[in-house]
Parts: C-alpha cells; structure tokens; sequence
C-alpha cells in the first residue's frame, strides 16, 4: 500500500534512532504484533508488562508507516461530535467511548514520562470553532452534552474568541487540557522501553503468509523464515486492510505542512489546537521548536498518483489558510506531506475479530484521534489476551451495533 509521500519531518527530530534486525531464523512466541508504528509499539508497552514471549516484526523500519505523517493533536473530542455518536448508539455507550478516550491521554502522559527519549508531550487546550454560522446551534447542543457529564470545557462567544486570537468566529468550544505529541519519539521509545523489558523486535520483516492451527497461528515471512505465536495483534495501521477488507472503513487522501520556525506567538493565545467545525476541516498546532503544523483539506482519493499530484497545490493552500487566522505570523513550508488518511463509517476505531483469523485482534485505530484509539485498544487488547476479558471490547468489535449512519 502506497502510503504517503513528501519531505517528512518527525525523523528529522530524533538523532540516531535505534535500529533492529529483520529476523533470520524460526521462532516461536507466544504474541506476534505485526506493525512497528505507533499502535505496535503501544501493544508491545502493554503487554512488556507481563510474563510473556512477545514479538513485534516490521517490513520496513519502525515508526516509518503513517506514523511519521500522524500529525498528533491528543484530544478526546473526535471528527464526529458527542451528539453525533449519540445519535448511532445512543447516550450510555458514546459516553464511555468518550471517556476512554480521556483515560487514554492520560495513559499516553503516564507513559511519555517513563521514557528515555523525550516524546514531547505537552498539555494543550484546543479550539473547536464555528466555521458557519449554522454551525453555533450545534456547538451548543454539544456543550451542553459535554457538561452533563462534567467534561471541562467551555462555550466561548463571538467577543471571546477575539479577545483571545487575531480572527473572528461565530462561536466555538474550547476543550481543557488536551495534549500534543510528537508520535515517532513516542513510538520509537516505547519500543525501546519493551525491548529492555524482554519484547524482541524485527525491521525488514515482512509478513507474506500465513497457516491456522487448532492452538496457534503459523506467519511466514518475505525472507523464508517462520513465526508460530499463540496469538497475533495485526497492528499495521492502514495496511492492517491488506490483511483483512473491513467494510466500515474508509479512505481519503489528506495533506499537511510544517513550516519554518516562528519567533513570536504572542498572538496564539496558549498556543491552543485548533480545528473547525466545516468539512473538510483544517487543524493547527505548534511544535517545541517552534515550528506550526497545518493539516487537513481531505480528497476523496485512493490513487497515489492523483493524490501525490496535489500536494504542491494544497501545501500552498494550507499556508494560506493560516495566514487567514494569523495575518502577523508569516510562515513558509519546510516540510510537507500527502498521505492515506483511513476513518470508519461509524465514527468509532475498530478492533477487528473475524472467524478466519482464530486468536488474532485487528487493531483499526482509524479517525482523526489516531494516537489516542490506538492507545485504549492497545491496552483493551492486551488485556483480553492476559486475562480473558475486557468490559470494553464490545464498543469497538466490527460486529457492533450502529444504529444511525
């Protein structure tokens, strides 16, 4: 699967990065993550927790899939809002979606401080503003259902938004204590962390076959090698879809900068995230050195070709929507990025269990909260396999209900 292109920037971040080597030999283990990004290394940082046999192969280097084209707003708040879930499956279970998305950033915090290499994460508050006027009744409805359930948000009017930033907008939510990431460090010091605890880890290794047992699951892989596990995480990110077709997943094509460093955000009130309520939508958020990521401006394509062709134009285009918001700043774009972006029909990740897969989870992390799905999957995952349950795997099994698209 064509991923993405560009001139990448997060690796850019990290000198040195570790390497591993791809696997010579048969082995045998008791789980097999498939998947050396973001959501790999978060399974392997769970179960390193446990007294396990625990392999994590990647066919090219780790945290070089969609990884280093994952732009990293940590929110809880999704593409489709609290009323919007509501409506598909009702109060009580968009209810704990929603709050195990919050545990999960806590998670991600927990977990970014037990690192030797610095991920980078920083709690931010995020605006979500109007971007029509229509849009103001919805944002309502939606705060008032956040508040309810003690979410700590606030309402913030037309005078409020410009009393705190450059532009003006009809009205928007403004979420507290968000986060931001820089996802490659993250993964890439995760799976050192596991590494030390026992977890072996193989680059260049690809998957290209695989055999069911009664009691265990055989992979081979590229180079004439053979895997037996007990149980397998299929945690390859959008190429978890060349393994399985999943009907309620869906593809687009997205675009994103990151620009040159700025010296002055006096005028970028905390240095907040910030997104809309239109769609496409674009976000924003700053960097530690400084730097401004902008993303967003969805195509409906699968085609590289196609896709990779307007990344000049919507590079250009993204720059020009920020200097819309932030006249004063004035930026360029050091690096830029076209890539497959995958979300799901339902507005929920998805962790896929199919009959002709026995002992083996998909981990579908799909949506705009990327980072944060993986990271509640990973650990409702890890969980079902050491201890036999989670009171969590019915929300995300593709076999759920969904009662309004």
């Amino acid at each position: 699967m064509d991923l993405q292109t560009g001139k990448f920037y997060w690796d850019t971040t990290l000198k040195n990065p570790p390497t591993y080597p791809p696997l010579q030999n048969d082995i045998t283990c008791d789980v097999l993550i498939i998947g050396g990004g973001s959501s790999g290394a978060q399974c392997a940082h769970y179960l390193s927790e446990y007294d396990l046999n625990v392999v994590v192969v990647e066919k090219n280097k780790v945290g070089y899939g969609s990884t280093r084209s994952n732009t990293s707003l940590i929110q809880y708040a999704g593409e489709k809002t609290f009323l919007q879930l509501i409506n598909s499956f009702g109060e009580d279970y968009a209810l704990r979606h929603i709050l195990l998305c919050k545990d999960a950033i806590n998670e991600i915090e927990k977990a970014s401080s037990s690192l030797e290499i610095n991920p980078d994460f920083i709690r931010r508050n995020s605006l979500y503003y109007a971007s029509y006027k229509e849009d103001v009744s919805k944002l309502e409805e939606e705060y008032n259902l956040l508040k309810k359930h003690n979410f700590s948000v606030e309402f913030w009017t037309e005078e409020q938004i410009i009393k705190k930033f450059p532009f003006r907008k009809y009205a928007g939510l403004y979420y507290i204590n968000d986060a931001e990431l820089n996802p490659y460090k993250f993964t890439i010091g995760l799976l050192e962390k596991a590494r030390k605890k026992g977890v072996r880890i193989f680059e260049q290794t690809e998957i290209q076959g695989k055999n069911f047992k009664k009691n265990h699951n055989i992979f081979h892989t590229k180079n004439g090698n053979v895997i037996h596990a007990n149980y397998v995480i299929i945690a390859a990110g959008y190429e978890c879809l060349d393994f399985k077709n999943e009907k309620n997943a869906v593809m687009v094509s997205s675009y994103a900068v990151i620009t040159n460093p700025v010296n002055d955000f006096s005028t970028w009130y905390k240095r907040s995230l910030i997104w809309e309520s239109a769609r496409p939508y674009v976000y924003m958020r700053t960097t530690p050195d400084n730097r401004i990521i902008i993303g967003g401006l969805d195509e409906n394509t699968l085609f590289p070709q196609k896709r990779d062709s307007k990344l000049i134009h919507k590079k250009d285009e993204l720059i020009a929507e920020f200097q819309k918001l932030f006249p004063n700043i004035e930026v360029s774009s050091e690096f830029y990025i076209a890539a497959l972006y995958g979300g799901t029909h339902d507005g929920l990740p998805i962790i896929g269990k199919y009959e002709e897969f026995p002992n083996c989870y998909f981990l579908m992390a799909y949506g705009d909260n990327g980072t944060v799905y993986s990271m509640s999957l990973a650990k409702i995952i890890s969980q079902t396999i050491t201890k036999g349950h989670h009171k969590d795997l019915d929300l995300y099994l593709q076999t759920r209900p969904f009662l309004n698209s």
